[in-house]
C-alpha cells in the first residue's frame, strides 16, 4: 500500500484502536492479567463477568494493537504497553483511557465541525447544556472519572515540571501556592525535591475536603503543606511564589487574566509564577499541543497557547515573563514570570 494512503487510512481507523483500548479498560481486563502467567479468554471472561467468546474477539484485537500478547494456543499476557492500563501500575492510565475515550468526552468530538462553521467553541454546552464544571457537579459518574484521570496522570506531569524547574533557582523562595492544585500532588512533589519550602494547595472546598486522596500525608510532607479551599477567580491565599498545572487551558483569555491578576495581587515581595502546561511550538513541530488544543477546543472555553500567547497574557495581568523551560521530552513546558 502506497505510505501516504496506508497512513491516511490508519487515521481514518484510529478511533477503533481507541475504544477497543476503552472496552478493555472498562471492563478492568487489563486487571486480570500479568506480563508472566497466560491465561485463556474463558478464565478472564470467568472472573470479569462477561462473555466468553466476545471477550475472545476483543482481547485478539487488543493483542493486535500490542497491549496483549496472544500465544498460538490463544492464551493471553499484558506487554509492558498493556500493564500501564492496570489499576495498580504506577502512575497507571486507566482513569485517563476511561475519561477520554468515554461517553461524554467521545460525545463532543461529534460537535467539532459545527463549532468551527459556527466560530463558537465548547461542545459541553452544546451536548449537555451546561459547561463541564458545572456537569460535574451534578454527575457523580463523570466528576468521579474526571478526578481519577486528573489524579493518576499527576505523576507524569509532576515528574516532567520538576525536570523542567531544575535550571530554575528556587533558593530565595520561602513559601509556594499551588493554584487549582487538585489532591496537591504537584506542590507535595516540589516539597519533596526542595525541603526548605512551605506550600499551600488551594482549590475548590468540595476538591481539599476528600482528604483520604490529598497527597500530603502519602509523600511525607504534611507538615510543611497545608490544603485551603476557595475560589481563585475571587482570591488566593498569600506565597513568594505560585504554580498553576493544566489551568489556564480550561479558560479563555479574558478569564485568565482575571486568575492572574488575582494572583499577582497577592504574591508576597517580588513574587515568582510558573505555568505548566503543553505550550505549542512552532508551525513544523509535530506536537500533542496541537491535538490537545482541539480537545480544548470541545471541552470548554480554553485553548494550548504558545510562548508568545502566555506572555502576552503574563503582561495584561502584571506580570513579567521571564522565560519558558523544557523537560527532555519537552512535551510539557514551564513558563516562568516575575511581578512587575
Amino acid at each position: 500500500m502506497d505510505t501516504d494512503v496506508g497512513h491516511v487510512t490508519s487515521l481514518i481507523f484510529g478511533r477503533w484502536r481507541s475504544q477497543v483500548l476503552y472496552a478493555g479498560a472498562e471492563l478492568r481486563i487489563f486487571d486480570h492479567l500479568d506480563e508472566e502467567r497466560r491465561r485463556s479468554a474463558a478464565e478472564v471472561a470467568s472472573v470479569a463477568g462477561v462473555d466468553a467468546q466476545l471477550l475472545y474477539r476483543l482481547m485478539r484485537a487488543l493483542s493486535a494493537i500490542d497491549l496483549l500478547d496472544e500465544s498460538e494456543n490463544h492464551t493471553f499476557r499484558l506487554t509492558s504497553r498493556g500493564a500501564l492500563l492496570s489499576s495498580t501500575a504506577e502512575n497507571s492510565l486507566l482513569h485517563m483511557a476511561l475519561l477520554e475515550e468515554g461517553p461524554e468526552h467521545y460525545a463532543l468530538w461529534t460537535h467539532l465541525p459545527a463549532m468551527v462553521r459556527d466560530g463558537k467553541q465548547n461542545a459541553f454546552v452544546r451536548q449537555y447544556g451546561k459547561g463541564a464544571f458545572e456537569y460535574a457537579k451534578e454527575n457523580l459518574g463523570y466528576s468521579t472519572v474526571f478526578r481519577d484521570a486528573m489524579s493518576s496522570f499527576s505523576g507524569v506531569q509532576s515528574a516532567l515540571a520538576l525536570e523542567a524547574l531544575k535550571v530554575c533557582d528556587l533558593s530565595s523562595i520561602e513559601t509556594w501556592c499551588d493554584v487549582a492544585g487538585g489532591q496537591g500532588h504537584l506542590l507535595c512533589s516540589i516539597l519533596c525535591r526542595y525541603p526548605h519550602l512551605h506550600g499551600t494547595v488551594f482549590d475548590q472546598p468540595s476538591v481539599v475536603a476528600e482528604s483520604e486522596g490529598l497527597w500530603a500525608r502519602k509523600m511525607d510532607v504534611h507538615e510543611r503543606c497545608v490544603y485551603e479551599g476557595g475560589d481563585m477567580f475571587a482570591d488566593v491565599p498569600h506565597a513568594d511564589a505560585y504554580s498553576l498545572k493544566m489551568i489556564l487551558h480550561d479558560w479563555n483569555d479574558e478569564e485568565c487574566v482575571a486568575i492572574l491578576r488575582n494572583i499577582r495581587r497577592r504574591a508576597t515581595g517580588v513574587g515568582r509564577l510558573f505555568i505548566v502546561e503543553h505550550i505549542v511550538p512552532g508551525p513544523r513541530d509535530l506536537h500533542f499541543s496541537k491535538l490537545y488544543d482541539v480537545h480544548m477546543m470541545c471541552w470548554g472555553t480554553g485553548r494550548e497557547r504558545t510562548e508568545a500567547e502566555y506572555q502576552h497574557l503574563l503582561e495584561a495581568s502584571g506580570w513579567k515573563y521571564v522565560g519558558s523551560h523544557y523537560p527532555e521530552s519537552r512535551l510539557m513546558g514551564v513558563v516562568e514570570a516575575v511581578g512587575m
